[in-house]
């Protein structure tokens, strides 16, 4: 395995620690509603971060969009889109399904459709036999290490509703039609970027080293997934007549823009490290992104005592599934290879 691709995946491993963690400081709201964390969240994150990265680290940024076919522009916008109503459609599927549920359907379909379909659409002519079986494999180990981490949280939150007497979940079928559409849209952030590629080869094209021109294709990506958030966090402000919390400011304004480059910094990062891991990098890195993410997040939550009355079966469920995603990184990483 060349070094190049150890950077990658290092990279990589930052990328899903800070994109795993990013949701964390929802926890220590104080005054702010969902809506009002999301609304700064939105605004930092797909917004700003992205504009300023770009502006500052591609050169001749306005030359590079202006020497663009509007089609590619308008791909990686709508694909940008369409990952910011799935976006929305997580946080309705968690409440109607449990978390779960939820989470093995969403993140297991946009871990496997996030990683294949760039490798079949963009790179099957540059990945040989070998690569495409340990990539195979791979995948097929992550989905059951996803589902056996989800077969946990789902038996450790069953314990939590009972003992609490939660209210029962309405509509079912429906919550899993939605939940299916949910996963199926939720690796188009991924797609906006492989599908985007045009803008970065043209950043290269006018003299930015491609590492640099990643940048470039952010800011559309982002601009569509900006859309659906900020007008969802717009209408639930309004319902919820929350607008008058933003008059307490601290902290939460603090941890709110925390996330949000937390999550940017996350995928500043992939975009780099899609470059090191070279002609598969949008394909293993989303794979990769998505196991180091997943493990962070459950690893967070059990650091933070979420697991600490949790039964016997539900930690060994857990158990199997953090050891699935590693040696899911490994097959990979050495499919990349």
């Amino acid at each position: 395995m060349s070094s190049l691709v150890l950077i990658g995946v290092a990279l990589t491993l930052v990328a899903g620690v800070m994109s795993g963690n990013c949701m964390l400081p929802m926890k220590f709201m104080r005054n702010w509603r969902w809506e009002n964390a999301w609304f700064v969240f939105s605004i930092v994150s797909l917004v700003l971060i992205p504009w300023l990265l770009a502006i500052f680290l591609v050169q001749d940024l306005g030359s590079v969009y202006s020497r663009l076919m509007l089609h590619q522009l308008f791909i990686p916008f709508a694909l940008g889109a369409g990952w910011g109503i799935a976006q929305i459609l997580f946080g309705i599927s968690v409440s109607r399904l449990g978390l779960g549920l939820a989470y093995a359907i969403i993140v297991g379909l946009g871990a496997v459709l996030g990683t294949l379909v760039p490798l079949l659409a963009l790179q099957r002519q540059v990945a040989n036999g070998k690569s495409m079986a340990l990539v195979f494999l791979g995948v097929a180990v992550m989905v059951t290490g996803i589902v056996l981490c989800s077969c946990g949280g789902q038996i450790r939150e069953r314990v939590t509703d009972s003992e609490s007497k939660g209210p029962i979940r309405q509509g079912y079928g429906m919550a899993l039609l939605l939940a299916v559409v949910c996963g199926v849209m939720a690796p188009m952030l991924n797609y906006s970027f492989a599908f985007g590629q045009d803008i970065a080869k043209e950043a290269v094209a006018v003299g930015n080293t491609s590492i640099h021109a990643a940048y470039a294709v952010w800011p559309i990506a982002l601009a569509g997934g900006f859309v659906p958030n900020i007008a969802y966090a717009v209408f639930l402000l309004i319902r919820n007549r929350s607008w008058r919390n933003f008059g307490f400011v601290a902290p939460d304004l603090s941890w709110s823009v925390l996330m949000g480059i937390l999550w940017m910094g996350a995928f500043a990062l992939y975009g780099m490290s899609s470059i090191y891991l070279g002609v598969l990098g949008t394909s293993i890195g989303w794979g990769l992104l998505q196991i180091f993410m997943i493990m962070t997040a459950t690893l967070a939550g059990v650091l933070t005592g979420e697991w600490r009355q949790a039964p016997r079966g539900a930690v060994i469920f857990l158990g199997a599934g953090l050891l699935c995603l590693t040696l899911a990184t490994v097959f990979l990483a050495m499919g990349n290879a």
